[in-house]
């Protein structure tokens, strides 16, 4: 019951600060702008074996070649926004729908979208942490523990919800205008909010010890880019070690650096997970380092997955120490 009534408190929380509307017009203008898509000249491609040509292509000026040679030109494009938005088909219909669902998933909501709602969901603990509001909640029978609990989960499902507001609006838009439905857009519902908690979880620490909204926001975002940095600069240490003889870096070093990355969250093995969950394989090439890391079998996303949750778990349980101890 306790749970339930901050998982209430928090949406109502989010009405009261704007936040609310706020992501439901960003999910609104990207679901609007889905719905105005349109496709013109698709020619269906068949099997992954089948040539064909870009449409800019010096190939595609002969026609007598071309057609001589039987290789597909595609010269269709997608728009989007009624025609304000051109792109030329890089493939059939299909590829066009699954690049949009690429570039929303990735770059709209699992990038620029959670970076956006870390500092837009900073504000709530500090808020519900003050000492004129949290007094009455701590006046009742249920443990401080539960209470912060009952918080990051509220918090959690109001992420939640608009999540699959988005993917779900998005794809149905998609596939409206296309009659292509890909399930597997679904998958970035799960990998964003898993990336969300875990470092809202930080957040959440930041907001018990210092009860500063300034703080909670930007440590979570400069924890985020140190966590970057910290799994990219594993990978490219890896990579550059990989069948070389001169290794440029001591064995402590090398040992250091893979410590930092099993203790820290790992945000770009989490985008890794969505690029492989997604399928984009076929749409967007993927960073040097990343490459050369999963062939040589360096790359293990359940383990990447299990100690990102594990340190999340450490910081839930010091924010509870620190909040059963704190004096209001």
């Amino acid at each position: 019951m306790t749970i339930g009534w901050l998982i209430r408190d928090t949406f109502l929380q989010s009405l009261a600060s704007r936040i609310f509307w706020i992501l439901l017009a960003v999910s609104v203008l990207c679901i609007s702008v889905c719905a105005t898509l349109e496709i013109h000249g698709d020619v269906p491609l068949v099997g992954e074996k089948t040539d064909f040509l870009p449409r800019h292509a010096q190939e595609a000026q002969d026609s007598e070649k071309v057609k001589t040679s039987g290789v597909t030109v595609l010269a269709g494009e997608l728009t989007l926004a009624f025609g304000t938005i051109r792109l030329p088909l890089a493939r059939d219909a299909r590829g066009a729908a699954h690049f949009l669902e690429l570039v929303l998933a990735g770059g709209v909501a699992d990038t620029v979208g959670l970076l956006l709602t870390l500092i837009w969901t900073a504000g709530f603990l500090p808020g519900f942490l003050d000492g004129r509001g949290i007094s009455v909640l701590l006046a009742k029978p249920a443990p401080r523990w539960l209470l912060l609990v009952g918080k990051f989960t509220g918090v959690l499902a109001f992420v939640a919800f608009h999540a699959v507001l988005f993917v779900g609006g998005t794809w149905l838009a998609i596939g409206a205008r296309t009659g292509i439905w890909e399930r597997a857009y679904w998958w970035s519902v799960p990998i964003l909010l898993l990336h969300f908690a875990i470092f809202f979880s930080f957040s959440l620490l930041l907001a018990v010890c210092t009860r500063s909204t300034i703080v909670s926001v930007f440590g979570s975002i400069v924890f985020w880019f140190l966590c970057w940095g910290m799994n990219f600069g594993r990978h490219a240490l890896l990579a550059e070690t990989y069948g070389r003889s001169d290794a440029k870096f001591s064995d402590s070093a090398v040992r250091l650096v893979d410590a930092g990355y099993w203790i820290l969250p790992k945000p770009a093995d989490l985008g890794m997970l969505l690029y492989d969950s997604l399928e984009a394989a076929d749409s967007f090439g993927q960073i040097a380092a990343f490459r050369i890391v999963r062939s040589h079998g360096d790359f293990h996303p359940l383990l990447a997955i299990v100690a990102s949750l594990a340190f999340m778990a450490f910081t839930l349980v010091a924010s509870s120490r620190q909040f059963a101890t704190a004096d209001y």
